[in-house]
This record gives structure tokens, sequence and C-alpha cells, in this order.
């Protein structure tokens, strides 16, 4: 039986969202402007790279043409003629712009709900759950209380967290509470503990996860987080493609912080990296590892976290051009009847305004040797690249989507 591996470069947009002025986003477009920022010498870092963005094996496969058809303009670097597989454009009907929502659709379900949210205020938690969390956890107190990027505020707040004890708490646009602690003076299960603890308070209000932020270092000038990084999510509301790969009885690899964003749902296999060329190591490893019938999802967590949310345009460059330089390797592997997709689960325009995702259509690409070249023209939904997965894999249709294969 053949196999399937969806890889998500997690924030990798292509603009052109209809609904983005309903979110503050018309106009973004986080590869377009990166590629443009790149061409204008605003890509360019001493010791890092230099010049036009440069992503022949993305372009290859449809990058460049998928852009042209989301946005009318193709970015400079790229071709509009691939030269094998089938590329189009994912648009997202759930609301929001957040992880689960676009992972959960991609996955054949998409969000029937609106996530809850925190308010752009000081402090933006309700007193009443920080009174319930700081009791049930039996915490002296909590830092923080604010929207922030994560490095920033434990940059700011780290010191103080390892001399009194209280974790920091921040959020984002997204519907998230997180907690970041120090993971040998405050302790790494004691996080997840609380962390649990919180999840179960906020879940109520529709915070669609809480995640455990841990971080090592004695100073600002050094602390870092670690790969330890745990999501407490509240499950999809119905079966995902996950489920229904692994209720067949087929192998279900997640790797990354696959397996949090799905709360352990339909993983057979669950396997934990941090940064994208470990996470690159492990899919290569578990394509190895798979069985017939078998489907490989991963995330690329760092274009997102590490690039986006910093605003860091010559380090979002960096990393697309050290993906594409691997995924070579990838296609390597592929058995003749294997499948590869390749898409993204939002936007994260670094050069757009704040430090949060952007709303914007998705590139789709999809290889095989044995796959015809060709477009898949602009989807409704995301999850038909969830009905186009299991369609190859054979398993019976879902609820959502439809099959582009």
């Amino acid at each position: 039986m053949p196999r399937a591996i969806l890889c998500i470069l997690d924030s990798v947009g292509i603009g052109g969202a209809p609904d983005a002025a309903a979110y503050g986003d018309e106009g973004a477009n986080t590869l377009g402007h990166i590629a443009e920022a790149c061409a204008a010498g605003k890509g360019d870092r001493d010791g890092l790279r230099k010049g036009l963005i440069s992503l022949p094996n993305l372009d290859a496969l449809g990058l460049g043409a998928a852009a042209r058809l989301s946005t009318g303009m193709l970015p400079p670097g790229f071709s509009e003629t691939p030269k094998g597989g089938r590329y189009g454009v994912g648009r997202e009907v759930s609301k929001g712009k957040d992880t689960p929502s676009g992972h959960w659709e991609m996955a054949g379900v998409p969000v029937p709900f609106t996530w809850g949210y925190f308010p752009q205020t000081y402090p933006t938690f309700p007193a009443d759950l920080i009174e319930k969390f700081i009791a049930e956890a039996k915490l002296p107190g909590i830092l923080g209380n604010r929207h922030a990027s994560g490095t920033t505020i434990i940059a700011e707040l780290g010191e103080e967290h390892i001399r009194t004890g209280r974790p920091i708490c921040y959020t984002s646009i997204d519907s998230v509470f997180q907690i970041a602690a120090h993971e040998t003076h405050f302790g790494l299960d004691r996080l997840y503990e609380i962390c649990e603890i919180a999840f179960q308070l906020t879940a109520p209000l529709m915070i669609g996860r809480v995640i455990a932020r841990p971080f090592v270092g004695e100073s600002p000038s050094d602390f870092k987080r670690t790969g330890n990084r745990r999501d407490f999510a509240i499950p999809p509301p119905e079966p995902t493609l996950l489920d229904r790969a692994k209720a067949a009885g087929r192998q279900v690899f997640a790797i990354g912080k696959i397996s949090d964003i799905y709360a352990g749902h339909g993983v057979t296999h669950k396997i934990k990296a941090s940064g994208n060329m470990m996470l690159f190591d492990r899919t290569l490893e578990a394509l190895d590892m798979a069985a017939d019938g078998a489907f490989i999802m991963v995330n690329f967590v760092d274009f997102d976290q590490e690039f986006g949310h910093r605003r860091d345009v010559p380090g979002y460059a960096n990393a697309l051009e050290q993906f594409d330089n691997r995924l070579s390797e990838l296609i390597a592997k592929l058995r003749p009847d294997d499948l590869l997709v390749l898409s993204a689960d939002h936007g994260n325009d670094p050069t757009w305004k704040g430090s949060d995702h952007t709303r914007e259509q998705v590139p789709i690409l999809c290889f095989s040797p044995t796959l015809s070249a060709g477009t898949v023209g602009i989807r409704p939904t995301f999850a038909d690249i969830g009905e186009s997965i299991a369609h190859w894999l054979g398993l019976a249709p879902g609820r959502h989507g439809r099959s582009f294969l």
C-alpha cells in the first residue's frame, strides 16, 4: 500500500486570503515579502546569507507558481513553471489564524466554533482565573500576565522567576495561555503539572492550548528555550485524518508538536524533536520505519517560532534555504507509490506589524514519482489536503473537503 508524508512549513503563507482584512492582515504575504526583502538586500546578514532567496527544490515543486496563483504576483527568485508534481493554493474556512485551526482543517476537520482569546490589556488574564490557578497549583504568584513575545518576556522576567519561584504567564493574539519556567530551578515535571491545572481552568473559556515553555540559563544573555515544550490542547471535535488512519490499522507518525496539536488522538508513534534540522532527521528516520499504508505528519516549527514571531527576515529566509537544501534527501527516499505533501497552517509575515500570525492562503505542493504534473487550483478549504491524502492511502472519504487527486 502507498504511504503519505505531510510536511507543515509552519507559517509559510503565500498571501491573498480573501478575508484577511477582517483580521487586520490585508496585504500580508509571508513568502512574497521575504523574497522582496531579500531582493532589496534586506535579507542579508553577515555570516548567514546574502542576496535573492534561493529555493530551487521547492520552486521545482511549484512554490513560485502557487504564490503567483495566490496573489497574481511572482516573488523575486522564483519561476512560474514547476518541473514536477502538482501545486495549488489552500484557503482556510475555520475562523482564526492559529495553529489548531489550520492543522485540524488540514486533517479534514474545519473548526466549527470560535476560540476564546485574551484581551490586549494589562493585566490580560481574568482575575478569578489567576486566583484559582495560584490556589490550585499552590504557587506564590505569577509574573507577566500580558501579551508578549516568549523570548522577550523570558529575558525580562527570567531572573525574577528564578528568585521568586513565580512562573511567567503570557499570551498572544492566538488562543493560548503560555507558561514559561526554568527547567531546573522550577522543574520540568512541575511545569507540566501546573500547565495541566491551567488547562482544566481555561478549557471552559475555549482557550485552545496551554503551552509549557521551559527554558535554561542563568541570565538574560544565556536564557534559552528548550525542546521540552508541551502543548495541552482541546481535542478536535470529530475524528481527523489521523484517527481514521489509526482506526484502519495504519501507522501514524506524529513528529514535533503534531501529537500535542491533536491532543494525542490518532497517533501511534509520537516523535519529539527540536529545531528544523532535527525535525528533518526524525522525518527521514520515520520514513525508514514506516510500513505500507503509513501516514507521517511533521511540523517544522522554527519558521514560525524562531523567525516569524521575531520579525527576522534574514533568519526566516535562511531557514527556508536550509529546508530546501535538504528536501532532495526526502524525495530520494520516496518509493514509487509514496506521496509527499508540503503545506502551511497560516502565515506569519516577518515584515508585518506586530509579532503574530497573519491570515493568509497557503501553498499546496504534492509530489510522487507516479504523480503527473499540473495544478490543483485554489482549494476552498484546507480539508481538501486531508481528503487527498486519505484517497491516496485508500481510506474512506471524510465529512469535509474533497480529494484533488
